[in-house]
């Protein structure tokens, strides 16, 4: 996609676009769930809620601008396994975290691993701005 952005035309990356893409469906899952939580006036989920607008629609928005700004990162290694590690631990966690609170303790192990995996994906996109983002 081109656009002009103050006069020079810009290439926006697809892979950042995907990512905002993906940031707004995690947006409305959010507002859903916050509306649903205060018209039953149960806030069980909170925790969910939380995970579900910081790590899908904040985290995954702020990727997809970092993406679509400096495309050179996009394509990178590192940023495919961001992408596949988060996408793929996002909705399992909320998943489990969602069965925990509502008493299903043996998620417990389930949530720890896509933990883990969502924080590895938080590493490679960290690793990815200080390897492919160079003054200058």
């Amino acid at each position: 996609m081109q656009t002009t952005l103050q006069g020079r035309e810009h290439s926006l990356s697809p892979v950042g676009i995907l990512w905002l893409k993906l940031a707004v469906l995690y947006l409305i899952v959010g507002v859903v769930l916050g509306i649903a939580m205060g018209a039953s006036e149960d806030f069980t989920l909170r925790p969910v809620h939380a995970h579900v607008n910081l790590l899908g629609w904040a985290t995954m928005a702020v990727a997809g601008l970092v993406y679509s700004v400096f495309p050179w990162a996009a394509s990178s290694r590192l940023a495919t396994l961001h992408f596949w590690l988060t996408n793929l631990a996002l909705p399992v966690m909320t998943i489990s975290l969602t069965l925990l609170l509502v008493g299903k303790r043996a998620v417990i192990p389930v949530l720890a691993v896509s933990e883990i995996v969502a924080t590895l994906g938080l590493v490679c996109f960290a690793l990815n701005i200080f390897l492919n983002l160079k003054k200058g």
